[in-house]
């Protein structure tokens, strides 16, 4: 049973009912409490796959709570599976049915029960399900009707009892269910027929043998006993109401218009993904194609779409030329095309009406919302908008390098000061700021913080249900206040308003993995690589989860699947070095960073490399080369060109240059002082002081940095990062003198997935132990030495 502290939340809810024990009990009360246990014990070790939260039983009924749609839904199906999987082969007294309503809404949690519409709709909707069913309400539907590969089939209208307001209502159609309704009429004794019998069997078997296979299919999409963990799902029909817009080619004769023809294409495909009708790939997936490539077949089977749109922009002055086709990739037939010739002052009405026109052919249904969504006219203003689509280009680049962040951040500021009332770019104005706080990309300023927070309200005071504002808002609570709850409500609350935006359930994945939620995390990854299937960050982030969670098998392959989108990429490869790194294999690491020749920005990659260099304590290279980056340094960094600095003296030390290690981390300290009385709270800057510190031998100052570092980011709030700090503890304490405290710290990271505190971030490891520099004051401790895995580590 939980004992929630009272609080208000939105939430997902689970009930679940036992069908004919009532009855049964009457007739065999100890069969019935016998199969009333086998029923409770299978629902209970399948709920915490799902991150299900038991909020209590009623007889034989439970109470679940989720924190989405998708993860109840998932654990209903898994349920109903594994029930028709038990009484498969069960006589038909011992059979156990189970029928199990969802909804999603407001609930309270008080007195460590839970209150509230979510929990009494969950109740009402629960018995409409019938024997081994589930039914769904329309807002569970319309959040996972994308994201679950199974049929939904609308209820007949029905009244709720105690509830006024008119609901629509799902009936989930499971597979082994449409293969008994459609088997069981072949089993009867056969009559004298006419040919129209004949006929009617025929076709009775062809649909028995579908729905076989089908059920085949589903198998091997759930599994036996498949946890929500599974990362390679089995291929699945490409819906027909599906589509992706490929990057629209620029044809104005100043190349600096292509953030003109993107921000066009952007628009289009924004007002698309908002009808819940289609399956909308997004742009993060698309952008790597060209604008009218020649393989259309195999780019639709890679994106999972039936339909592709391509475009063309041009613009010269004020005039605009936009020509867009719609494609039906499997024939390579063109099905619709139009051309349009606009003034720039008129151009923001096309977006809406490519949109129209694309729903209208691919029959999609549009609610009376979504049509005056996909028709609105963001702003009226030409300058406004021409600023607006120079931002969303910079924010659309892989990556969130500074130089990309900052100037998509002046761009948005220059949107809304020609048009203050231009919610989409208030909204992403926020977005930006969020993220360059949460990434360090801006400096993490409480300016910044306060301008993300402005720009959120801003965006929902002038539209209320603008899901980019609702998602805007749920970024700022993550981002910049680690307040995971709350952002979680607005990025569940966005869904129905971004009813294909991948951004949602990526968010939701990050949020999970600050928990230390890591099953769900994956859950949402595996979420939104549906809807973004070649996203290059969202596949780099799913590979990190694994690096943070010492799956490097699982991140290898992840990461060569972003090296056949990117290939030759320098981070992904860096990336990979530092996994043969935490494996022990330095040769195969240094094979890999040898080639590799990162730009003074990429500083991952950089920091890899002379990380790779103290390990081998063969530095000489890479101080070379850290002295070339550091002679010019590149401003938007920030204090990243300090941390640098910090590498370059670790190298020098270990090198055995002392004196020019020592000058390496005074010169550091200095310049990461400078940044700390504008992010005091930068846990990442702190981190750094306490190591430059230690380095000098400041004993002190580095404990008391590195408690700070602690206090901003503790471990129960931030499983990813949390960790890092006792990570810089142990090191320090190792330094320091101090082996009992890194012994203790040590014993606690070994087997805790986190970020790590070197280079790319990979978690220490036993082969680490044995190979960083920085541990070996404790080579002789025994406590250490098992630890490293070794008895004579070295």
């Amino acid at each position: 049973m939980s004992s929630l502290a009272e609080q208000r939340k939105l939430a997902a809810i689970m009930f679940t009912d036992m069908v004919g024990y009532s009855a049964l009990s009457q007739r065999d009360d100890k069969l019935a409490l016998e199969l009333l246990e086998e029923h409770r014990q299978l629902l209970r070790k399948i709920f915490p796959e799902f991150n299900g939260t038991e909020i209590k039983t009623i007889g034989d009924a439970f109470l679940v709570e989720f924190n989405s749609a998708l993860a109840a839904a998932q654990c209903a199906i898994e349920i109903q599976r594994a029930l028709s999987h038990r009484n498969a082969d069960a006589p038909a007294q011992r059979q156990i049915q189970v029928r199990i309503g969802v909804h999603i809404g407001d609930v309270e949690h008080r007195g460590g029960d839970v209150y509230g519409d979510g929990v009494n709709i969950a109740s009402r909707i629960e018995p409409l399900a019938g024997a081994g069913g589930i039914c769904v309400s329309m807002d569970v539907e319309r959040q996972i009707r994308n994201a679950v590969e199974t049929h939904f089939e609308k209820l007949a209208p029905t009244e709720l009892k105690n509830i006024s307001v008119p609901m629509d209502l799902f009936r989930i159609v499971l597979p082994w269910e449409k293969r008994a309704a459609v088997t069981a009429p072949l089993q009867t004794t056969p009559k004298a027929r006419s040919n129209r019998g004949v006929w009617i069997a025929a076709l009775l078997i062809v649909a028995a043998l579908i729905a076989v296979a089908g059920f085949y299919i589903f198998l091997h999409r759930v599994g036996p006993k498949a946890p929500p963990s599974a990362t390679t799902p089995a291929p699945v029909a490409i819906p027909e109401k599906s589509i992706a817009v490929l990057p629209f080619e620029n044809l104005s004769s100043d190349k600096e218009n292509a953030y003109f023809a993107d921000g066009i294409q952007d628009e289009i495909l924004t007002r698309l993904s908002k009808i819940a009708d289609l399956k909308v790939i997004s742009r993060t997936s698309t952008q790597h194609y060209k604008s009218a490539p020649e393989n259309l077949p195999e780019i639709a089977r890679l994106l999972g779409v039936a339909h592709i749109l391509e475009g063309s922009v041009q613009k010269a002055g004020n005039a605009v030329h936009i020509n867009v086709q719609l494609i039906k990739a499997a024939t390579d037939a063109h099905l619709w095309g139009e051309s349009y010739d606009r003034e720039l002052q008129n151009i923001f009405s096309v977006e809406g009406e490519v949109a129209k026109a694309i729903a209208d052919q691919l029959r999609a249904k549009l609610t009376g919302q979504e049509e005056q969504v996909i028709a609105a006219k963001p702003t009226d203003n030409p300058e406004a908008y021409d600023a607006y689509l120079r931002g969303l280009a910079y924010i659309l680049k892989p990556g969130t390098t500074p130089a990309y962040v900052l100037a998509a951040q002046k761009n948005l500021r220059e949107a809304v000061k020609f048009d203050p009332k231009f919610a989409v770019a208030w909204a992403l104005l926020s977005y930006t700021d969020a993220l360059g706080y949460l990434t360090s990309s801006l400096p993490p300023t409480v300016a910044l913080r306060e301008e993300a927070q402005q720009a959120a309200e801003t965006a929902l005071t002038l539209q209320p249900n603008l899901g980019e504002a609702v998602l805007a808002k749920g970024q700022y609570y993550y981002g910049c206040l680690k307040d995971y709850g709350t952002a979680v409500h607005y990025f569940e609350q966005a869904r129905q308003f971004l009813p294909n935006s991948s951004r949602i359930p990526e968010s939701l994945a990050y949020v999970a993995r600050r928990q230390g939620k890591w099953d769900q995390s994956e859950v949402y990854f595996n979420e939104a690589e549906r809807l973004d299937p070649r996203n290059v960050n969202l596949l780099t982030q799913r590979a990190l989860s694994y690096i943070d969670l010492r799956r490097f098998p699982e991140a290898l392959r992840k990461l060569d699947q972003i090296l056949n989108i990117t290939p030759d990429d320098v981070d992904t490869l860096a990336a990979k070095a530092n996994i043969y790194q935490a494996e022990g294999d330095l040769p195969r690491a240094a094979a890999l960073l040898a080639a590799l020749h990162p730009s003074a920005d990429d500083t991952g990659a950089l920091e890899t490399q002379v990380y790779q260099a103290i390990l081998e304590r063969r530095p000489a290279p890479m101080i070379t080369r850290l002295q070339e980056v550091l002679a010019k340094p590149d401003r938007a960094l920030g204090y990243i060109n300090s941390e640098l600095r910090f590498f370059l003296g670790w190298a020098q030390d270990v090198a055995g240059d002392h004196a020019g290690a020592q000058e390496s981390w005074r010169q550091a300290r200095s310049e990461l002082e400078s940044f700390l009385k504008e992010q005091p709270e930068n846990f990442g800057l702190l981190s750094d002081l306490t190591l430059t510190n230690m380095a000098l031998g400041e004993k002190a100052a580095a404990f008391a940095f590195v408690d700070k570092a602690m206090a901003a980011v503790p471990i129960e709030k931030d499983a990813l990062a949390g960790p890092t700090q006792l990570e810089v503890l142990a090191r320090l304490a190792s330094q320091m003198g101090e082996p009992d405290r890194a012994i203790a710290a040590l014993e606690k990271l070994i087997s805790m997935p986190y970020n790590g505190a070197m280079a790319e971030g990979v978690p220490l490891t036993p082969a680490l132990l044995r190979l960083d520099p920085m541990f070996d004051p404790l080579r002789n401790d025994p406590r250490f030495q098992k630890l490293a895995g070794s008895e004579a580590s070295k």
